[in-house]
């Protein structure tokens, strides 16, 4: 038991010292401002296209996957606010101003990008080029994913009436499907937190790699946003303060929040594979010490 906390101490005195060090904090509030800048972007030119391919419920669905796990003192007086702009039918909207919406969210992809960069301690060897496409490939990927999500719950309640009336039999399974929004919302977190720690980064980790960090970003998350959310009802009065910038200061010190921990996940990650890398050198070392080097033969003269 000793033993386990002292490797648990050393990886953690590693992770924050690194964090420290490397400008986390400063990190943090990067991904904090770019992850608000990019969300209305995001939402944005994910509409657009959602309307194109018929998932006219893109804009509620996104706003619920999204803003479900803030606070909701913190989430619902803007995700109020984005369904009654994204809703709100215009004309004339030009090609060019939906691509830019999608350059501008992919910008929150690029601050998660550099941030996981510093926390694994890897150079960016990639062409900028390179990573800013796939940052477009990461925002296209989760517009279509939330249009499937959104087609999906106008389908299932078409499938549940369906079914109570001539399949009985998948009439528990489609309610089921149709009750998923806590359990859905924690899906498309874990699997959004994975591929961000395996592809976002430079170099290759797997799975088994990333995971500590993963389960403890999910844990630490759940944690400050109910003592966030506490704190704000019973001490903080950031109206009086900020008046009706309010409720974006109150996102912003969240947002900074939720980049702290994000990065410290990556940062224990990556001092679980240094000390792993270390352990294995140690041994390797060790063995090579212990084996003895075989006997030298005597030489036979020959007359």
């Amino acid at each position: 038991m000793a033993a386990v906390l002292q490797i648990a101490w050393k990886v953690v005195f590693d992770a924050v010292w690194h964090f420290s060090e490397d400008d986390g904090w400063a990190m943090a509030s990067h991904v904090a401002l770019s992850t608000l800048l990019a969300i209305f972007p995001f939402l944005i030119f994910g509409t657009a296209l959602a309307s194109f391919l018929g998932a006219d419920q893109f804009a509620v669905t996104a706003v619920h996957l999204i803003f479900d796990t803030w606070p909701e003192s913190i989430a619902k007086p803007i995700s109020d606010e984005v369904v009654q702009v994204l809703t709100t039918p215009r004309g004339g909207l030009l090609t060019i101003s939906v691509l830019a919406a999608a350059y501008f969210a992919s910008n929150g992809v690029e601050a998660l990008r550099v941030s996981l960069n510093r926390a694994y301690r890897v150079s960016e060897s990639r062409a900028w080029y390179k990573t800013r496409i796939a940052s477009l490939a990461f925002v296209l990927a989760g517009v279509l994913v939330l249009a499937i999500v959104s087609i999906l719950l106008v389908a299932v309640p078409l499938a549940l009436r369906y079914a109570a009336t001539y399949l009985p039999l998948f009439n528990d399974v489609l309610s089921l499907l149709d009750s998923w929004s806590l359990a859905g919302v924690f899906v498309m977190l874990t699997t959004g937190l994975i591929v961000s720690h395996l592809w976002l980064p430079d170099g290759r980790r797997k799975i088994m790699d990333v995971l500590p960090g993963i389960v403890l970003t999910l844990t630490a998350w759940s944690v400050g946003a109910y003592l966030f959310a506490s704190y704000l009802a019973s001490f903080a009065n950031y109206v009086s303060t900020y008046a009706g910038l309010a409720s974006i200061m109150i996102a912003l010190v969240f947002l900074y929040i939720v980049g702290v921990i994000f990065i410290l996940g990556a940062e224990i990650n990556a001092a679980i594979m240094k000390y792993k890398v270390k352990r294995m050198v140690i041994r390797s070392f060790r063995g090579t010490r212990d084996v003895e080097p075989p006997a030298k033969q005597p030489v036979e003269t020959v007359l």
